[in-house]
């Protein structure tokens, strides 16, 4: 049974409420076209061993109200007419089948960040595939082995065209699903716009790349400068945030409300409280909560931003409505069921480090580039400020830094040399993440996208199970374009 379906369920929010349409079957769902289809929940066909779900995607020029409502609108680049793009979304081993059309006026791929896809479908120009051209298009065809929150978008010049906004999130949903009351998707992101309101053309500028990356000036969640979500005593959300910044880290506080992380990165983990009650997510990362609304009709509660301290803001306010779902909270949720990921024989794991070095204030004096030592200021004059084991990339194709063998289980070690936190982000892979500072990690979670804190170093494993040439880079974009990328061929 297949058909063009499940992209915008009933838990595919348009904004921070999880605003749905009517629920159609699946006859009506077929004769809508896709922009209807976006924000209209279908029911699911009949199910068999594996359902192909198929989705017509198209990037354009487009505008978005990114300063909030009477203001004017913001030229940008999206998916489906939107920013966020529509959400995709499916069941647990299902396929997906994307049929992917360039209207922009520039070449373009589509990464689907985190999901073990085959190394045909990931979406990295002239790595993996040939960029879309204007006028072009491309169909990504790739099974879902995993449920969990995911996202998608362009691997293309991506400081200039995540910033634009070309990006959706992905929902696989579970064979059982975590029993809650309402789902909610929030896509963070912070936009830099400049005094004429346009997004300010300043794309992987030297200041951003040789920092912290491009800070914007403007924070919306799914597209729209956030405002109260609206909730009822006793409901419990299920939450998943995803980080779609260039470089903005995020640090979410629930004012009095204990969230729960029940998932990272699309991977389940045992349910626990967050450290020092603040949900982390750095740019490329999801965080899957689980949030008892327990106030009283008629308050609200702030749901504050506090990663970066001398800046933090209030995001949103969850704001109770009348009535009650229910007075008393429901007992702790069980876990997730785990994902089919091979665990790694950490005895038999051979150990590769990877140091990351590099940017303002840091220790790399020179490094190798194009096949020469070059000193540390020439590369920023050239416009990159960064290395991986001593060597800087200039392009998405180069020598792999590491070959593996497939099946071979592996542990790195990833050293952050450097004065700034990178979120770093291996394709095609999980990585189960071991220690932190030489302290093993509670909850061992398993993460494709890892933050490092200055000085910082992580070990991590897993096994090479799937083939190809991959990347791994800094997802702070504008650190990716200065150099911090690197291949791991797993052969």
């Amino acid at each position: 049974m297949k058909g063009r379906m499940d992209i915008a369920g009933a838990s595919m929010p348009r904004d921070a409420n999880g605003a749905s349409g009517p629920l159609l079957t699946r006859r009506q769902c077929l004769a809508l076209p896709f922009a209807t289809m976006a924000t209209t929940a279908c029911t699911a066909p009949p199910g068999r061993s594996q359902r192909v779900v198929e989705v017509d995607l198209v990037a354009a020029p487009g505008t978005a109200m990114l300063r909030g409502s009477g203001q004017p609108a913001v030229d940008v680049w999206s998916y489906g007419g939107a920013v966020p793009g529509p959400q995709i979304r499916a069941v647990q081993g299902s396929r997906l089948r994307v049929n992917f059309e360039n209207r922009l006026p520039a070449e373009t791929t589509v990464h689907w960040h985190g999901m073990r896809v085959p190394h045909a479908m990931d979406g990295v120009p002239h790595l993996t595939q040939a960029p879309v051209p204007p006028g072009g298009r491309f169909r990504y065809e790739f099974d879902l082995p995993d449920a969990g929150t995911y996202w998608y978008h362009s691997h293309s010049r991506s400081s200039e065209q995540v910033e634009r906004g070309l990006y959706g999130s992905i929902v696989v949903e579970e064979q059982r699903p975590l029993p809650v009351d309402r789902e909610l998707t929030w896509v963070l992101d912070d936009w830099r716009l400049a005094r004429d309101g346009r997004i300010s053309g300043d794309f992987a500028q030297p200041h951003d790349v040789a920092h912290a990356g491009r800070i914007g000036n403007v924070v919306t969640v799914n597209g729209q400068v956030p405002g109260d979500v609206r909730v009822r005593r006793g409901e419990r959300l299920r939450l998943r945030l995803v980080n779609a910044a260039n470089a903005r880290i995020f640090g979410l506080q629930f004012d009095g409300h204990r969230s729960l992380v029940v998932a990272i990165d699309g991977q389940p983990v045992a349910p626990h409280e967050p450290d020092r009650n603040t949900v982390v997510l750095a740019p490329g990362m999801r965080v899957d909560l689980v949030l008892d609304a327990m106030g009283r009709p008629g308050e609200r509660h702030a749901v504050g931003d506090v990663f970066y301290p001398r800046a933090a803001y209030d995001l949103l306010r969850l704001a109770y409505d009348e009535g009650a779902v229910r007075e008393k909270a429901l007992p702790r949720p069980e876990a997730i069921a785990p994902n089919p990921l091979p665990d790694p024989d950490l005895a038999a794991a051979q150990l590769h480090e990877l140091r990351f070095e590099g940017g303002m204030h840091g220790g790399l004096h020179q490094a190798m580039l194009d096949g020469r030592s070059v000193p540390f200021m020439s590369l920023l004059r050239s416009g990159k400020a960064w290395a991986v084991n001593g060597t800087v990339a200039d392009s998405h194709v180069h020598e792999p830094v590491l070959t593996l063998r497939r099946g071979r289980s592996y542990r790195l070690g990833f050293v952050n040399d450097t004065r700034w936190h990178h979120p770093m982000h291996l394709h095609g892979h999980s990585l189960r993440v071991l220690s932190r500072n030489g302290v093993p990690t509670r909850h061992r979670e398993w993460q494709d996208t890892v933050l490092l804190a200055p000085d910082e170093r992580a070990e991590v494993a897993f096994v090479a199970d799937n083939p190809g040439d991959w990347m791994l880079h800094c997802h702070v974009l504008e650190h990716q374009d200065g150099g911090m990328m690197a291949v791991v061929r797993v052969a």
